[in-house]
């Protein structure tokens, strides 16, 4: 069952980091160079309806493989041992993620103008960011963790 998961938690991955670099490198440019919001609501708007069941996806198989790495979850924020380093590292990204994408939709989105945009750039590179943060510890788990 490990492989199917593996590699569902990997599409939905591919989605979201793309979409993210996507948005990040060529939306955004656009739409800070044209000092127009409606650029980011419009891929918002599209890329809602695949990021966030991706996003979902990612939490559900990630924390079902991390179980099944380190079946203690009471170990996942252990300093000791590398997967659980990792383990640790990949929970405190999506708390990071769940942060910001917060703050930018109940705060940031609601009142996206002109003026406000710069503000919104700076949430998309934070997400982005986080997402390769994702992607970089994910790799880690195939090399044992960590801090090997």
């Amino acid at each position: 069952m490990y492989p199917y998961v593996f590699a569902l938690h990997l599409l939905a991955a591919t989605v979201w980091t793309g979409g993210h670099l996507v948005l990040a490198f060529t939306v955004l440019p656009r739409a800070l160079r044209l000092r127009s919001p409606q650029a980011l609501l419009d891929f918002e708007q599209g890329y809602e309806h695949v990021g966030m069941p991706a996003l979902l996806i990612q939490v559900a198989t990630g924390l079902w493989m991390a179980l099944q790495l380190v079946p203690d979850w009471g170990q996942w924020f252990s300093p000791d041992a590398p997967l659980e380093r990792a383990v640790s590292l990949k929970l405190a990204l999506l708390a990071a993620t769940l942060l910001v994408a917060a703050h930018a939709r109940l705060r940031v989105i609601p009142t996206l103008s002109a003026r406000t945009l710069p503000l919104m750039a700076w949430h998309v590179a934070a997400v982005t960011l986080l997402s390769v943060g994702f992607v970089l510890t994910g790799i880690a788990f195939r090399y044992g963790g960590l801090g090997m």
